[in-house]
């Protein structure tokens, strides 16, 4: 079962190499970046059920054992961040195949966007699978390399501007982590995770937590959490709309990840969860107010984007299986929400010709799908029972119930002053963008929606419904994964059977 591990990373790696070749014949071009990603996601599939069935699948690449050789490991954490990143992956380039960015970006050609967009999924995948902190900075450089091309795409002035902020703001941080990478070589003389999480625990105190702000700070940067998030409302909007579904989706969720992967199995200790806390509770409602105070409808969700992070700090923050069992629900169920609210905002900008609100109106009775489309996900994300951001929602406040405490407690109040001003946000777009009366000229010729756009989004609405009707076995896997990376042991003893050298 080892074997299928590099497979997420390098099948679309070839599949970029591929589809450069294939420059010139577009059809084939799309079939192999479909392909390549289908491919993906059924290899994730398995190894997220070997994952939870028989514990960590580790490979060591080359055959070089750890720690002196590259190790990739699937958890039930990694696997599972694999199957729903390539999911949402895969919806949004049928998406924008249909929509026709992936042949012409405005002036950019055919032969950028799916090389291109190959290549960040194996970045994303990579981070997720990499089982040493060079291989995750090597996954970060991959992705963020890949989202520069994507996030400029057409040349525009506005895009090269904003995509200038997001440029300068990921080389930053990826200076931070590189730093914190060599300081932690020089403090411990190996950067294999599972070796580190033992070798951390003899460094003096101030050292370990020097390291631990280090890398906290990198990965803050790219989760956008408050406040180093004023880059993200600026930078998203401006890409296409497939971009900027798959960044808002995905790209700050790899920041999470590395944040619940370092302080679980590197910083147990919980020196910062105080700390974490605060910054979690800015994040919630600094975000959505930003929010609220927004008339277009893409850096609307770009700031709910921001906001709902912190609910996954939380999590992270209370250091409990429940919480953590909450805040990896609440990941999955964020990526996919999320990339589909931007899907939508793409579908209503194809359709009115804008995402601003004060030129938006009658939309529920011009395009009665497009309205159910919007409905769903947007009651889901604000947490409206029955739908999965309810009950991920309501894990993470139940577990800060729990803890008990001021810091616990206020996070609590602050999760649900969020989750309403989340409804508040959702219910504003919803009566101004479908209910209001047209503000466009109605005499324009009415814009038939591409088929493959409404059924791509039509997919991931339908994925957010699987998410609630499956919530009971999906947060025994949640469970069962953050009782592991508490725990340590089993991801440890996946990569050194024999014990730690």
């Amino acid at each position: 079962m080892s074997r299928l591990l590099p497979l997420p990373v390098v099948v679309p790696l070839l599949g970029a190499a591929l589809t450069l070749l294939l420059a010139t014949r577009p059809r084939i071009q799309r079939a192999v970046s479909v392909l390549c990603l289908s491919g993906t996601f059924l290899v994730a599939v398995v190894l997220l059920v070997e994952a939870y069935r028989h514990g960590p699948v580790v490979l060591a690449v080359g055959g070089w054992p750890a720690p002196v050789g590259i190790v990739l490991v699937a958890d039930q954490l990694a696997a599972l961040m694999v199957v729903v990143s390539s999911a949402v992956t895969l919806c949004v380039l049928l998406y924008s195949i249909g929509q026709g960015r992936s042949e012409t970006a405005e002036t950019t050609p055919v032969v950028i966007f799916h090389p291109t967009y190959l290549v960040l999924t194996a970045g994303v995948t990579n981070a997720f699978l990499a089982g040493d902190l060079f291989n995750l900075f090597v996954g970060f450089e991959i992705l963020l390399a890949a989202s520069f091309v994507l996030i400029t795409l057409g040349g525009t002035e506005t895009r090269i501007r904003t995509g200038s902020t997001y440029v300068v703001v990921s080389i930053l941080s990826s200076m931070i982590f590189l730093a914190a990478v060599g300081l932690v070589y020089s403090a411990t003389g190996t950067l294999n995770l599972a070796q580190l999480a033992q070798r951390l625990d003899d460094l003096p105190d101030n050292v370990r937590l020097t390291l631990q702000l280090m890398l906290l700070l990198a990965f803050a940067i790219k989760a956008a959490v408050f406040p180093l998030s004023a880059w993200l409302p600026d930078s998203y909007p401006t890409a296409p709309a497939p971009v900027t579904a798959v960044f808002a989706g995905l790209l700050t969720k790899v920041g999470v990840y590395a944040i619940i992967r370092t302080e679980t199995l590197l910083f147990p200790d919980g020196q910062v969860d105080n700390l974490l806390m605060i910054v979690a509770g800015l994040t919630m409602v600094i975000g959505i107010l930003g929010a609220v105070a927004q008339s277009d409808m893409k850096r609307l969700l770009s700031f709910t984007l921001v906001s709902h992070i912190g609910y996954m700090i939380f999590g992270v923050a209370l250091s409990t299986t429940a919480a953590l069992s909450g805040a990896i629900f609440y990941v999955v169920h964020h990526i996919t929400i999320q990339t589909t609210l931007f899907l939508v905002a793409g579908l209503v900008e194809e359709r009115a010709g804008s995402t601003d609100l004060r030129r938006l109106g009658g939309l529920a009775r011009m395009a009665p799908l497009l309205g159910v489309l919007f409905f769903v996900p947007a009651m889901n994300l604000a947490g409206v029972p029955p739908f999965s951001g309810f009950l991920g929602k309501l894990g993470l406040l139940q577990a800060g119930a729990a803890a008990g405490g001021a810091l616990p407690w206020t996070l609590v109040a602050a999760g649900t002053l969020t989750s309403l001003l989340t409804l508040y946000v959702a219910s504003r777009v919803w009566n101004i963008a479908f209910w209001r009366a047209p503000q466009l000229d109605t005499t324009d010729p009415v814009v038939r929606l591409p088929t493959l756009m409404v059924g791509a989004t039509v997919g991931l609405v339908v994925f957010g419904l699987v998410l609630t009707v499956l919530a009971g076995p999906l947060f025994d896997v949640t469970a069962a994964s953050a009782a592991d990376l508490l725990s340590r042991t089993p991801y440890v003893r996946a990569v050194f059977p024999g014990g730690v050298p």
